[in-house]
């Protein structure tokens, strides 16, 4: 992680994470959800959890990171490809785990497509694991549509 700065995610971020997250091939963006508004109600929620990497001033990776106070959730990990394997996603799931656990959570959880063959070998390098349970989902606003970025790295 040489001359890589973890800060915690503030508004004033969106916009270079937003053109982070548009680089990466098979990024989910949701249309609502991660609307400027929404991504800074969901920091104001969670001020001290979400990160991003800097490296010389860029943001090369990033995480939302939040908690309902019982459980916590990582949303949206990424780090730029002509960054990767060099300890910057690592580094940053221990950010979130740290202050997640700072707050009394003992669990945290995530959702990584299937499809997202890179995503999934990263989580089970470090030790994650796919649980025994359905994910099940119930669309309250039928315009909040996930889109997938097709260009990108």
């Amino acid at each position: 992680m040489d001359n890589v700065e973890l800060l915690p995610m503030t508004a004033s971020d969106y916009d270079e994470v937003r053109a982070l997250w548009m680089t990466i091939r098979g990024f989910g963006i949701r249309v609502l959800d991660d609307s400027r508004e929404e991504i800074e109600r969901f920091i104001a929620r969670n001020p001290t959890t979400s990160v991003v990497a800097r490296r010389d001033g860029r943001v090369v990776g990033s995480i939302l990171c939040g908690s309902d106070g019982r459980q916590g959730s990582l949303y949206h990990v990424c780090v730029a490809k002509d960054c990767r394997r060099q300890g910057i996603g690592t580094g940053m799931v221990a950010y979130c785990m740290h202050r997640l656990k700072e707050m009394g959570v003992n669990k945290v959880s995530l959702i990584a497509f299937k499809s997202n063959s890179a995503g999934n070998a990263f989580w089970k390098t470090i030790g994650w694991t796919c649980s025994d349970v359905n994910y099940y989902e119930f669309v309250l606003n039928e315009k909040n549509i996930t889109q997938f970025i097709k260009g990108g790295e």
